[in-house]
């Protein structure tokens, strides 16, 4: 997946295991193009594909920006066919990220706007620095926040809030957006990247079947009844029952080491 991306810059750790996809327009706030688009969609679909990978995380090149959102000077004065042609690339980048198999974990630096909070949001978890802003603007320009935003932004802090947030347009700093649950933590600035390494890092140590069965039991059982959702828990339990890394696991244990995990 390392490979020429035109605004992409796709890196991986020593070992293999944790994958940074860095969106790279820093002089644009790294807005989203069909370029971008296009390149997110690729790599997205060789992670998906890698049964190495472990962790991803996303970030945004540059200090000012994660991601402001589609490109509006690209989209300016486009034909309704060329701007629906442009999005159903954004939707399917969207639904790659979603359901990306293993932990996507957003590292923010800075604003967080329209779609590029909607990247965030599609992500398993947030680390931003305490210069971060998110926002949902669509409205104040007569558009809708496309990607997700209006249904994932609901379920993590609740729906006033997100209406709230959808109807005025409003931005929100990292010290509420953590305190409403948007955001899991805060660092100080130029730290999100780092922090959210060292917690890849730590994610790829365990089990990662067991890491993989549990990102699918909880999405798949987050829109299941209960009862529904605890035979989904008990379908990925049985996963991992059979494999090497429970094996590994047990031994390390009783023998009072650190496993060495193989995700077989």
């Amino acid at each position: 997946m390392i490979e020429d991306y035109r605004h992409l810059l796709v890196t991986r750790s020593p070992d293999g295991y944790v994958v940074t996809v860095t969106l790279n327009r820093p002089d644009q706030l790294n807005a989203m193009n069909t370029a971008m688009g296009e390149d997110l969609l690729r790599c997205f679909g060789l992670i998906h594909d890698d049964p190495d990978v472990r962790c991803v995380i996303l970030a945004g090149a540059g200090e000012r920006a994660f991601c402001t959102g589609g490109d509006l000077k690209e989209r300016n004065e486009m034909s309704d066919e060329a701007w629906f042609a442009q999005h159903r690339i954004f939707e399917q980048v969207a639904a790659a990220i979603l359901h990306c198999p293993v932990p996507v974990i957003a590292a923010v630096e800075g604003f967080a706007l329209a779609g590029g909070c909607e990247l965030a949001l599609l992500s398993d978890f947030i680390i931003a620095s305490e210069s971060a802003q998110f926002g949902v603007p669509e409205t104040t320009l007569g558009i809708f926040p496309g990607i997700g935003g209006s249904q994932l932004l609901p379920r993590i802090i609740g729906a006033p809030m997100a209406k709230e947030l959808i109807f005025t347009g409003r931005r929100m700093r990292a010290e509420e957006a953590k305190a409403v649950g948007l955001v899991n933590l805060v660092v100080r600035i130029n730290q999100a990247r780092a922090r959210a390494l060292a917690t890849a890092t730590q994610i790829a140590e365990n089990g990662p079947v067991a890491v993989r069965q549990a990102k699918r039991a909880i999405m798949k059982g987050l829109d299941a009844d209960l009862e529904t959702a605890l035979i989904l828990a008990v379908e990925a339990y049985n996963v991992t029952v059979k494999t090497e890394d429970r094996l590994e696991g047990v031994r390390a244990f009783n023998e009072k080491r650190k496993p060495q995990f193989k995700g077989k």
